[in-house]
């Protein structure tokens, strides 16, 4: 009795899925393991030392010329701006950080304006966005 011979085959596709697993299995775990390999430092004690993982990220932005905005909406005059953050602080349980995006033509004042506003609130998380420069 003769059986008909069958021609190996050799099937890629199970051992392609295996290595594409085993290369997204990898570069997981090194991914956690290179931001575990830091400097291990304790940190030192304060008693006025503030929790800031509970803050919500706000953009006002300044223009050179025209309304304010915030989180993308137009913004009038800085009692709109007051008001706006204080919608915001009263929405939420999470102290704001607002971020500062102003055009580079926007005058001084405006900037020291937005950021009496943020004074008057209470608003201590403030970072003022700049592009980095190539020199």
């Amino acid at each position: 009795m003769n059986h008909p011979s069958k021609k190996l085959q050799i099937e890629l596709i199970p051992m392609v899925d295996v290595m594409m697993f085993l290369l997204v299995f990898f570069v997981l775990i090194s991914i956690n393991v290179i931001s575990a390999m830091g400097l291990k430092t304790q940190l030192p004690v304060s008693s006025v030392a503030k929790d800031n993982k509970n803050l919500k990220r706000v953009v006002v932005t300044v223009p050179a010329n025209g309304n304010f905005e915030v989180d993308g909406k137009d913004v009038n005059s800085l009692d709109g701006l007051m008001t706006s953050l204080q919608e915001l602080q009263s929405s939420t349980p999470d102290k704001l950080s607002v971020v500062i995006n102003g055009d580079q033509s926007a005058s001084l004042q405006r900037l020291v304006d937005v950021m009496g506003v943020l004074k008057k609130l209470g608003i201590d998380a403030m970072t003022i966005s700049a592009k980095k420069s190539n020199g």
